[in-house]
């Protein structure tokens, strides 16, 4: 009934899935991405036509971290779940600065890309997993994303660089340090050190870099095989 398509990885004994094809097929694209017991789902969503009052790129980045995803029902006065939290906010942001500058500028139709975190283990963080994610969800769009990107988390523990720690891990670790990008570049890096030197810190951006150059080659797989046609473009009404 569903033609499913998937790709899986490992990396430094951590396997990392994408798939689409069963949910959300009416987006422009989907995806679901597991690593350990971590599910998130992104999906994104263009409009066909430019509003011409618009002379900026409407892209919005709403990552959702639902209750029930750690096994959490809201309680008290709150029934529902409201707002946005601040992890949201600033994961949400994190999502969108690699992202955002692969687009051509000439694009100026709205999109929406919504990462939701719909299973968490308490063990590997669903950020690094959203960024993979929504970047998967665009490389199959047919959007005019010149992507794919990577992302990985990198501590440093025991003089050693540790990639995609756990929570528990992090506590020990000098670094905390999310990097992003192409194969060919970084585009963001964000980070909390004690004490390394530049040297040091030079060589996680490096590592992580290395790390995640596996994972844009598996969305590039995925891509050859489920790609929606690309957008048809017109340029004219730009100038």
């Amino acid at each position: 009934m569903f033609k499913i398509f998937k790709k899986e990885i490992e990396l430094l004994g951590k396997k990392i899935s994408i798939e689409t094809g069963k949910i959300a097929r009416q987006a422009d694209g989907a995806i679901i991405a597991k690593c350990g017991e971590t599910v998130v789902m992104a999906t994104v969503v263009g409009a066909k036509k430019v509003n011409p009052e618009v002379d900026y790129f409407p892209l919005s980045v709403n990552y959702q971290e639902k209750y029930y995803s750690a096994g959490k029902i809201p309680g008290g006065y709150f029934k529902r779940e409201a707002r946005p939290t601040e992890n949201e906010t600033l994961t949400s942001r994190l999502i969108d600065r690699p992202i955002r500058p692969l687009f051509p500028d000439e694009f100026r139709n709205e999109v929406q890309l919504l990462p939701t975190v719909i299973s968490y283990d308490k063990e590997n963080e669903a950020d690094i997993l959203s960024i993979i994610a929504s970047s998967a969800a665009l490389a199959i769009s047919g959007m005019p994303f010149m992507g794919p990107v990577g992302a990985s988390r990198v501590g440093y523990i025991n003089d050693k660089y540790v990639l995609n720690p756990s929570k528990k891990e992090l506590e020990n670790s000098k670094l905390d340090l999310v990097v992003a990008g192409t194969k060919n570049a970084v585009l963001m890096v964000e980070s909390e050190a004690k004490g390394l030197t530049e040297e040091e810190m030079l060589n996680a951006v490096k590592f992580g870099h290395e790390n995640f150059i596996p994972v844009i080659t598996m969305i590039e797989e995925l891509a050859k095989e489920c790609k929606k046609p690309d957008w048809d473009l017109e340029k004219k009404r730009f100038i």
